[in-house]
């Protein structure tokens, strides 16, 4: 054997074994880059991806809508009211609970709003200049409240209510959008509604970070001067926004009254059938059971003699951590639980939601100071749970309204449903808040609070009795047949809305 021979017999076995591990290193290095890829990266091809198969104006305006409207707005809302009510206008916790129920009305009329969008059309547009008057409306009541001073708490409230109200115009003219899409694009309506619950989240994130720095150095009614500042975008969004303007003349009067005993036919042949009256009451006991203790641990967190005595500045500080946890449950949702059976989501997501809300047992009890942790900590905790923890029962909610709405009057019955959603909260509310009277829970007496707060668990729990309510189909599948409403129906629409034609008529 020649020596060249001999040196090729020693050298292979080494040369594979360079190879091998050359090629091992930049694998590893292709991971690392794949994971940097997904988390930076992933995000903004995602975005682009329902910005292409949906269209640009409408992503903008779920972020405009959910992320400035809703989550800045409502998050700072929420803090600088609760601010306002306790020490500009001195209101007992119970009596607050039901101001903020009354706040509720405008959402609870959704179904009125869905109807204008759906059957009264402006200059041949049924979504655009109602984010107009949303936004004027929002952006007037804002303002009256923030720069009268000395203002009587029934002109407050309807001030205040005016300004949900331009919050809850935007929010189902952008839901009627999202059902149709969903409709539409069946596929993506679990991305739709999970861009939805981020955007939200992230707003959140902002107003609660920024709400006790505002109340503390511009006090609760100098700080509400900014929330004349969201509506000013769903203002913009309503010129902004892609919408193909309708040939057809609207303005017959005769012909609005005809689509609109359409449109309320179609909801109430649509609410009959079981695969859509039976999840809609589950959504509404699950909500309505679970009764508002808000204001009581509000008033007991922010107490300097009976509560931990929480700075402004701490309290939005727990919020805004909360903020980021529901983000957090956003994408747990759309990474590992948007295909997972409706019932099964929704059962074990109502079992850790029951669970989660003992830690407030435990925080008001002060057992947390008995394992040696301190309070910031335990409440920082608790909140990151319960965030996560709803935002994981919410979404498959909403996705499952979308799977109830059939075509032609996909933004009437889905501001229905949301109606019925927010009945459920108002029944927490203004319950939460009788139960706080009963109890005895003011201002500075927060012996029973404890009582109320094992009422709302055990409620919680007690849902779990109507999850057969829930279909067990996937999240992806149809619940009700696409001509739902067409079998019957021999009205003809003029334009995409209320397409109630069966198909062998057209």
């Amino acid at each position: 054997m020649g020596s060249s021979e001999e040196e090729g017999l020693t050298e292979g076995p080494l040369s594979t074994t360079f190879s091998k591990q050359t090629n091992l290193h930049s694998a590893e290095i292709c991971k690392k880059s794949n994971i940097f890829f997904s988390v930076f990266l992933g995000p903004i091809q995602w975005i682009q991806t329902l910005s292409s198969q949906l269209n640009p104006t409408f992503v903008i305006g779920i972020v405009t809508v959910y992320g400035v409207n809703h989550g800045f707005a409502g998050s700072f809302f929420k803090v600088v009211t609760d601010y306002y009510w306790k020490d500009v206008q001195k209101v007992q916790p119970s009596v607050v609970q039901l101001y903020i129920g009354l706040y509720h009305i405008p959402w609870v009329m959704k179904p009125v709003w869905g109807l204008l969008t759906d059957v009264f059309p402006i200059r041949g547009y049924r979504r655009r200049p109602y984010f107009v008057v949303a936004g004027i409306l929002g952006c007037a009541s804002a303002l009256m409240v923030a720069l009268i001073g000395n203002l009587p708490a029934s002109l407050a409230l309807i001030f205040l209510t005016g300004a949900a109200a331009g919050m809850a115009i935007a929010d189902v003219t952008i839901d009627a959008c999202i059902a149709r899409k969903s409709i539409e694009v069946r596929s993506l309506a679990p991305d739709m509604q999970s861009l939805c619950g981020f955007c939200s989240s992230a707003g959140a994130l902002i107003g609660y970070s920024t709400s006790g720095y505002f109340v503390h150095h511009l006090g609760p009614q100098g700080a509400l001067i900014l929330l004349a500042i969201p509506p000013v975008f769903i203002t913009v969004l309503g010129f902004v926004i892609y919408e193909m303007k309708s040939s057809s003349l609207h303005s017959e009067k005769q012909k609005k009254m005809e689509k609109l005993g359409v449109a309320v036919r179609g909801m109430y042949q649509t609410i009959k059938f079981p695969q859509v009256w039976k999840p809609s009451l589950y959504m509404y006991v699950s909500l309505a059971l679970s009764i508002s203790t808000h204001e009581g641990l509000f008033y007991w967190y922010t107490d300097p003699k009976a509560g931990p005595a929480f700075s402004q500045e701490f309290v939005g500080i727990i919020y805004a951590i909360g903020a980021m946890a529901s983000m957090v449950g956003v994408l747990i949702y759309h990474k590992t639980l948007k295909d997972v059976q409706f019932r099964n989501l929704l059962f074990f997501a109502q079992l850790l939601y029951g669970t989660s809300g003992m830690l407030d047992l435990l925080f008001i009890l002060r057992w947390n100071l008995v394992l040696g942790i301190p309070d910031y900590f335990f409440v920082i905790t608790e909140e990151c749970l319960s965030r996560i923890i709803s935002r994981i029962r919410w979404i498959p909610m909403m996705v499952l309204s979308t799977r109830l709405c059939p075509i032609g009057i996909e933004g009437t019955f889905f501001a229905l449903l949301m109606c019925i959603d927010t009945l459920g909260s108002l029944t927490a509310k203004w319950g939460g808040g009788m139960t706080l009277q009963v109890f005895h829970v003011t201002r500075t007496d927060f012996t029973n609070l404890w009582l109320v707060v094992l009422i709302r668990n055990i409620l919680r729990f007690a849902t779990l009795g109507l999850i057969f309510l829930v279909p067990r189909l996937e999240q992806s599948d149809a619940l009700i047949p696409p001509d739902i409403l067409t079998k019957n129906s021999t009205v003809k629409s003029d334009d995409e809305g209320l397409e109630l034609v069966p198909k062998n008529e057209r």
